[in-house]
């Protein structure tokens, strides 16, 4: 499997500047994990949707879409748990 390409859509990287400091470099690098695995153990693939899934990194989600097509992981939201599915 080749490596994946990481995009944030640009509401995911207002989330990003939302959230403290302190916790922003463990969400970063559970992005770059995602790179060399894009369905880590402890994912889990989001009901009603064919290619969306959402990791916790701590107290936040990240929820993503995989295009294995074009090896993307398209983040589209990171949120605290409470408010991610808002």
């Amino acid at each position: 499997m080749g490596s994946y390409r990481v995009e944030l859509t640009r509401s995911a990287e207002k989330d990003l500047r939302c959230i403290d400091r302190s916790q922003t470099a463990t969400i970063y690098s559970a992005l770059e994990r995602l790179e060399q695995e894009p369905r880590p153990q402890g994912t889990k693939k989001l009901a009603g949707a064919n290619r969306t899934y959402r990791i916790r990194v701590g107290d936040y989600r990240v929820v993503y879409e995989i295009e294995d097509d074009v090896l993307v992981v398209l983040v589209i939201r990171i949120a605290h748990r409470k408010d991610v599915y808002r």
